[in-house]
């Protein structure tokens, strides 16, 4: 290592020049890099309600359907703006109530059941299928050359049309979330080290690191919105702890050699010794992510796993030469810090460390309850804002049509029309259905055979597959609604053994389900491998079980306030908040930890060995937490996506409680145990 630290130093430009140069493949990358904003798209294929969406997408062409009220609209200017949006390209067809029958046809004198699908009140609706979907680029095209169309009497909902405006959202938000980030991190930065210009240094080396990371993103296909919307802001935060080690490291050994070049040699061994357990802690955090089955963990934890080792590479490679190019500027623009010394801190904590483990074991109780009891939301919708246009039509679906939510049923076309038409009859008794479609219910009655047109035959059976469409009043996500999809799968299955439920609610069903089994196995997986981490780089069995714990406390504490504010998250931040807090801010822990072990090496006795730990790292500790708060903060308060504004939210909260406990919480429970610890660890008090 130390061969490959001063060719660093002696080679600094090339170093520079390359870092540069690989800006621009990275650039091409991230342009290039597809976005998936269907979070729905995630769940695994073998579900039923996926293999039934990918039948409704294939053949029928349902899966990106708009749905579009229109008010105080006459049936002949409804007519002519059908004929508008047929045209538009990536519109696969238009369903109004012109398809089915004659529009002079007065409305009261029309079935109930047609009626209550096309009017209610002032206004009518009309469903628009597109060719592709729903998250494609032809039918977000689609989407905005409709609404161009459109006047202020139309409203256009559906899952395309609310991708639209998540599109949108995040796209202008982004940006603006990197910017605070950066000028945030920048202020704490300035505020608690030395240097003026340091900070800015730091931020151009973690600045290409995230770009290298974004532009490598190519290589994985995809990723989803809410990986861009945080993955920059999480690296700047993670990784900032990299660059603090390394700069005060080399300011220790500038103090021992006037040599500049032999001292960031030094400093580069020796960091990239010191961060390789902190960072594989991370990084080994961030990869239980992909144990989950909702393959969104996969795209978060993958992205940030490998921001994180870009992170190091470029902080023992980048960092370097930028410090020792810019070293003179350092150090003419020196300035005090903010952060006191902590001395009476050291003392306070060192004095009074019993008191601590008590306050330790009792505040489990409370924030154990409280984290088991938080509410979460999984009905995607509910995280954008109620202003935009899609989520204000969606209200007039639910308000004036109670399309609360629409199942589709596929069942096989061979299915006997009699035996069809009672299961059809089954499902409109149940709980909070509306409304039922089906090619074998409009053919009777209501509509004879051969007046069945074309068009509606061509919608509701093809292929080999009948399409039945219900409307519920239940929101997605209600136990009322899982119920009423549980009893509904039960009658599809008992008339069509490979019949399927599918739609947002049966998808949101399921999204449920994995979401609670998600939950478990992240945090198992997560705490496992920082544990197996922590047990290799100390030698020790009790050192992961303190460490581990301690950072666990913080984590109960920081996702039980939720619960006690009355406040309900989104089901993604009670999945990866847990792993995302463990791995980011166990470095503090083991930075601590570390320290102590080292000054009982030096042979003073625990409380004096405390005592000196605490004031060696304490100012570091901050540093990072402060810098990883104020990377993170600024997105909680500004964003307009919920989803967002929650995760940003409780990461910049967890990094300050994981501070607090590492500082007073962390100290205690190592002076109470520390015999405990030497007998349990290798070569725990002597070198």
């Amino acid at each position: 290592m130390k061969k490959f630290a001063r060719m660093i130093v002696k080679h600094r430009k090339l170093v520079l020049l390359i870092g540069v140069l690989l800006m621009i493949p990275s650039l091409y990358g991230m342009t290039n890099t597809r976005v998936n904003y269907d979070l729905l798209t995630y769940l695994p294929e073998e579900l039923d309600s996926m293999k039934g969406q990918e039948i409704v997408d294939k053949v029928f062409h349902k899966a990106a359907t708009g749905l579009l009220i229109i008010e105080d609209m006459e049936s002949k200017d409804v007519i002519k703006l059908k004929e508008k949006i047929d045209e538009v390209e990536g519109v696969e067809k238009t369903l109004w109530i012109s398809d089915l029958m004659d529009i002079t046809i007065p409305k009261e004198f029309l079935p109930s059941d047609i009626k209550d699908v096309f009017y209610s009140e002032n206004s009518t609706l009309m469903m628009i299928e597109f060719t592709h979907e729903a998250a494609s680029d032809a039918t977000q095209t689609a989407i905005e050359d409709i609404r161009g169309i459109m006047n202020k009497q139309c409203f256009l909902s559906g899952m395309s049309a609310i991708l639209r405006d998540t599109i949108k959202l995040a796209d202008k938000e982004t940006p603006i979330y990197v910017l605070l980030a950066v000028v945030l991190a920048t202020i704490v930065l300035a505020l608690t080290l030395e240097s003026t210009i340091v900070p800015l240094i730091f931020l151009a080396a973690i600045g290409m690191a995230i770009l290298y990371n974004f532009g490598t993103n190519i290589f994985l296909g995809e990723i989803s919105y809410i990986t861009k919307s945080l993955a920059a802001v999480l690296q700047l935060g993670v990784t900032m702890d990299f660059s603090i080690f390394l700069l005060h490291r080399y300011e220790d050994e500038l103090k021992i050699n006037s040599n500049k070049d032999e001292a960031m040699a030094v400093a580069i061994t020796k960091t990239a010794t010191s961060i390789a357990g902190s960072s594989l802690t991370t990084i080994a955090g961030f990869l239980a992510l992909a144990v989950m089955k909702l393959g969104l963990g996969k795209d978060i934890g993958f992205v940030m796993a490998k921001g994180v080792f870009i992170g190091v590479i470029c902080t023992i490679t980048i960092l370097p030469a930028l410090i020792l190019t810019f070293n003179k500027v350092i150090h003419r623009f020196n300035h005090g810090t903010v952060l006191p010394s902590f001395n009476g801190t050291a003392n306070f904590v060192t004095k009074h460390y019993k008191k601590f483990v008590v306050l330790f074991v009792l505040l489990f109780i409370p924030f154990i309850y409280g984290k088991a009891n938080t509410e979460v939301y999984y009905n995607l919708d509910e995280s954008l804002p109620r202003n935009l246009d899609s989520i204000v039509a969606l209200d007039k679906l639910k308000t004036g049509y109670d399309m609360t939510t629409t199942h589709m049923i596929v069942i096989d076309s061979e299915t006997p029309s009699y035996q069809a038409k009672e299961m059809l009859g089954e499902i409109e008794q149940l709980p909070g259905v509306q409304s039922v479609i089906g090619y074998d219910k409009l053919v009777g009655p209501a509509i004879p055979y051969e007046y069945v047109p074309d068009k509606l035959t061509d919608i509701l059976e093809k292929d080999g597959h009948k399409l039945i469409l219900v409307n519920s009043s239940f929101k997605a996500a209600t136990d009322e609604q899982n119920k009423q999809l549980q009893d509904m799968n039960d009658i599809v299955k008992k008339y069509d053994e490979n019949g399927m439920v599918t739609g947002e609610g049966a998808l949101t069903k399921d999204l449920v389900e994995l979401a609670d089994v998600d939950f478990k196995n992240v945090s198992i997986a997560s705490i496992v491998a920082v544990f197996a981490i922590i047990l290799l780089v100390f030698g020790s069995v009790s050192i992961p079980i303190i460490l581990v714990g301690t950072i666990e406390l913080a984590i109960f504490i920081n996702m039980g306030i939720p619960y006690y504010t009355n406040t309900t998250i989104p089901f993604v931040s009670s999945i990866v908040i847990g792993t995302i807090q463990l791995g980011a801010t166990v470095d503090y822990a083991i930075l601590l930890t570390t320290r102590f072990r080292e000054e009982l090496r030096h042979g003073h006795d625990k409380i004096e060995a405390m005592r000196l730990s605490l004031l060696g790292s304490v100012r570091s500790i901050v540093t990072s937490a402060l810098t990883f708060f104020g990377a993170t903060v600024g997105v909680g308060f500004i964003a307009d996506m919920e989803m967002i504004k929650s995760l940003t939210g409780m990461i910049s909260r967890g990094a300050i409680i994981s501070m607090f406990v590492i500082i007073f919480m962390l100290p205690a429970l190592l002076l109470l145990f520390e015999g405990f610890i030497a007998k349990t660890s290798r070569k725990w008090r002597r070198n």
